[in-house]
């Protein structure tokens, strides 16, 4: 609007000029033509051709991870973010509490965000649509870990204590599918719900203790005791059920900031998908898994790169993102449909469908 008014005010400088300044006739006199009126600023602004309008000034987002797989393939993001001449993000915060991360999206506190799917559907649910899923970034990274050699299948854990995290969240719902698809009734597994510090206590501690643990907290546990094993990977008892891909992590944004700042969550998303790739890049495995560590979203790096291959990171968009939301969101409303917030999310949720 400054440029606008700016050629407003040259053109009516221009129109005083003129008429202080009227062109004389043979006889040396004023011309006396009446004087032409000062264009209106629509008319100005119609006579700018469109690729001398200015760009509107786009805000950069603030982003927020979780510490764990769902925040691991943002770490090539953060780290060139410092450096970069165009960043593409005004700020990164890795948390380990799920609360945190709900409450800063409902705050505006963080505008894009690394989260459990299921947490995305049940915040666009409670908040009228106030969110947007963009990529599927996380498959499924949930294992059975055993001390022992007791557990085989999915029904060897009925009568069972298992210690496990991620009450309410998509590993309870998860777990409570796969025990009910494969014959046991969750209430006949006694399931002890822990932080993972607490469940990697129990696993060192205790003789012939079962778990349930994402990576890379189940990476830790077994780095620390080399007795304990991975008994059960619970992606590939989903896939078993044919219910397609196990979709546990992805990333959002408020779609407030969204409609305000298009081209910078399309800036974002390009570098985000150019982050997982390197993640995921075998060879810059110790450049990345120091980044991780550097980040605080694994202890230590060594951890890390034990971890990143098991984390099935993974950047889907769009229809083939819908599609495997879809599917996966119908199997948790038929099991539990408060578990993704009483309803299948609208269309609308969908970032990049039409």
């Amino acid at each position: 609007m400054k440029k606008y008014l700016s050629i407003i005010l040259a053109a009516a400088m221009l129109l005083s000029l003129l008429a202080g300044c009227a062109a004389k006739n043979e006889k040396g006199t004023i011309a006396t033509e009446a004087p032409t009126e000062a264009p209106t600023e629509a008319e100005v602004i119609e006579t700018v051709p469109a690729t001398e309008a200015p760009a509107a000034v786009e805000a950069l987002p603030k982003l927020m991870v979780m510490s764990g797989p769902t925040g691991v393939g943002a770490a090539k993001l953060m780290a060139d973010n410092e450096t970069d001449e165009w960043p593409v993000i005004a700020s990164a915060e890795v948390v380990a509490d799920n609360e945190a991360v709900k409450n800063a999206l409902i705050n505006g506190e963080a505008d894009i965000a690394a989260v459990a799917t299921n947490m995305a559907a049940t915040l666009c649910n409670k908040t009228d649509g106030a969110l947007q899923v963009m990529t599927v970034n996380t498959l499924g990274v949930l294992y059975i870990l055993e001390k022992g050699d007791s557990v085989q299948s999915m029904a060897d854990l009925e009568g069972k204590t298992v210690y496990a995290t991620g009450q309410s969240a998509n590993p309870e719902y998860i777990l409570n599918h796969l025990l009910t698809e494969n014959g046991v009734e969750p209430a006949n597994v006694d399931i002890q719900w822990m932080t993972a510090q607490e469940v990697i206590a129990k696993m060192t501690t205790e003789e012939a203790a079962i778990c349930m643990l994402p990576v890379p907290a189940a990476t830790t546990v077994m780095m620390k005791d080399a007795g304990i094993r991975q008994a059960i990977s619970l992606s590939e008892e989903w896939d078993k059920l044919g219910n397609g891909a196990l979709a546990q992590g992805c990333i959002v944004v408020r779609t407030a900031f969204l409609e305000e700042n298009p081209n910078v969550v399309a800036s974002f998303l390009k570098a985000y998908e150019k982050s997982i790739n390197y993640m995921n890049d075998e060879a810059n495995r110790e450049d990345a898994a120091a980044l991780v560590a550097q980040y605080g979203i694994t202890a230590n790096a060594q951890i890390a790169a034990k971890a990143i291959p098991t984390c099935n990171l993974t950047f889907i968009t769009g229809q083939e993102m819908k599609d495997i939301l879809v599917q996966f969101f119908d199997v948790m409303y038929q099991a539990n449909p408060a578990s993704i917030g009483g309803a299948m999310p609208a269309d609308e949720f969908y970032y990049g469908v039409g």
